[in-house]
């Protein structure tokens, strides 16, 4: 397997039982969970991975209920990709809950749900507050990049909305903040393929997760939650707390696009 490739076998085949372990440090870090910080009652809306439901995001979406936001799953039932459904059903999301809090709303995008995110951030910025991935190979340039392409593929007959690589080929940054949390142990999505490029308000966040883990992981928790608690209007790169910095790797800077492309 060459740099740049889908994650290495070992990586992909101890997903599951890396994500029950990542499940294990969630509740074993529950007594630190009041201090996390708490939010200002925005609206969030969650958006699930590939072949994912609401129920995926569970753990996330309490978590951030007992910090005080306004926190809904997409109902849209498993994501199987850009269907029909799919595509109308997050913008009539977006447009009646932004209508009934009238203010804007954060995305948190798990995986191909972060990729929505971002599409939707760019296509009602007026709407969107910020938006934080996990683990989404936005940045993806080859197919290979992603052990997930075949069932994404499995069901590009229902798709209506069809892209070519790479997905984001101009690089523009989003009109929104926008956090991308990754981890060099992904074990779905080769790690480069989630990285934003940091700016003014644009940035990477490393955690020690695994792929189908980072939803629930403690620092993917702790990340999310101090991203969502920023004062609106207001935005500062993460920070973590000192006795947590051991959890955040130093984050990576991606290369030129046509790097990751020829890797």
């Amino acid at each position: 397997m060459t740099r740049g490739d889908g994650p290495a076998l070992p990586l992909y085949l101890s997903e599951p039982g890396r994500a029950v372990a990542d499940f294990g440090l969630y509740l074993a870090a529950r007594p630190l969970m009041p201090r996390l910080p708490h939010g200002d009652g925005h609206p969030v809306l969650v958006l699930p991975g590939l072949l994912a439901d609401d129920t995926s995001t569970r753990v996330l979406r309490a978590t951030l209920r007992r910090l005080g936001y306004r926190v809904h799953g997409w109902r849209l039932g498993r994501n199987i990709g850009p269907t029909a459904a799919c595509v109308a059903g997050m913008r009539d999301r977006v447009d009646d809950l932004s209508d009934r809090y009238g203010r804007p709303l954060s995305l948190v995008g798990w995986s191909l749900g972060g990729i929505f995110a971002r599409d939707l951030a760019r296509r009602t910025p007026d709407s969107v507050r910020q938006v934080v991935t996990l683990g989404s190979p936005f940045r993806m340039t080859r197919h290979s990049q992603s052990r997930a392409s075949r069932a994404f593929d499995r069901y590009s007959h229902l798709h209506v909305e069809h892209r070519s690589l790479p997905l984001e080929a101009d690089g523009s940054p989003l009109p929104v903040p926008t956090t991308s949390i990754y981890s060099h142990y992904d074990g779905i999505v080769h790690w480069q393929t989630c990285l934003e490029t940091p700016g003014e308000r644009s940035e990477n966040i490393a955690v020690v997760a695994s792929h189908l883990g980072i939803g629930h992981h403690p620092a993917a928790l702790w990340a999310i939650a101090d991203r969502l608690a920023q004062p609106a209007g207001t935005w500062a790169p993460f920070r973590p707390p000192a006795f947590l910095r051991p959890a955040f790797p130093r984050p990576d800077v991606p290369g030129p696009l046509a790097d990751v492309a020829a890797a």
